[in-house]
């Protein structure tokens, strides 16, 4: 009875030693507690490959992408922005990768790079801080398949990566 007694005093001691002091669902993360409004300006397009109307979907995607995944909120008219981001599509290429016999390829790759700068401001808390984001990301299809009939479905992928990319630098505060 005695080791009984010891052993259950054991496992509530330790049980209890691990348990959370406190559980929240508010975002405590790396964001400054002062960052509350985002502002991002349309993209500039330096891609001469690139179709048209490409950056006001990227743009739209990082926009939705950032009120989706952080607590930051998109200003309005009447808002001053704590966070400002700014940036260009440089590159949108595709190039052939596998290639076989007689230099034929079996697959294509697009590519897409876009750089943006990010600027923190919050001047009654004495923040500031700016970053850069560098993103370069692809899809591979299949070369007997025409870019122009999969070439959304292959942006919408990329997109999704390069959100990723721009979330995780907000979020990653170095």
């Amino acid at each position: 009875m005695r080791v009984l007694s010891i052993i259950v005093l054991l496992l509530t001691t330790g049980l209890t030693s691990c348990w959370p002091t406190s559980v929240s669902f508010n975002d405590t993360g790396s964001l400054h507690a002062c960052l509350k409004h985002f502002q991002m300006d349309p993209l500039e397009n330096s891609a001469p490959n690139a179709p048209i109307n490409y950056p006001i979907e990227l743009t739209e995607a990082i926009k939705s992408g950032i009120q989706n995944n952080t607590r930051l909120l998109l200003s309005g008219e009447n808002t001053k922005p704590q966070v400002t981001i700014t940036g260009k599509i440089t590159n949108y290429v595709v190039s052939p990768i596998a290639l076989q016999e007689g230099d034929n390829a079996a697959q294509n790759r697009l590519t897409v790079s876009a750089t943006m700068d990010i600027y923190f401001d919050c001047p009654n808390d004495n923040y500031t801080h700016e970053m850069k984001v560098v993103s370069t990301r692809f899809a591979d299809y299949n070369s007997s398949q025409d870019i122009s009939s999969i070439e959304s479905q292959l942006l919408s992928e990329i997109n999704t990566q390069i959100v990723q990319d721009v979330i995780n630098q907000i979020l990653s505060n170095w």
